[in-house]
């Protein structure tokens, strides 16, 4: 397993729903070991196995909750 630790700036963050949406998906996502949002940067680290998972492939999933991961 190949870890990876990367923060990114998420726009569409309005509220703290939002912040646990966002969370909730991506901590239920095979791959994702921990997935954190800071409200106040509008910003997600997280913490992914990138043998499993990508990059691409995280943008989908935060794209089709309604979001948009800058990279």
């Amino acid at each position: 397993m190949a870890r990876v630790k990367e923060t990114y700036p998420v726009l569409g963050i309005t509220c703290a729903s939002c912040v646990r949406k966002i969370e909730t998906v991506l901590n239920k996502t095979d791959g994702v070991i921990e997935a954190n949002v800071n409200f106040a940067t509008e910003k997600v680290t997280i913490e992914y196995d990138n043998e499993k998972l990508d990059l691409d492939k995280i943008e989908k999933i935060i794209k089709s909750i309604g979001y948009e991961l800058i990279t």
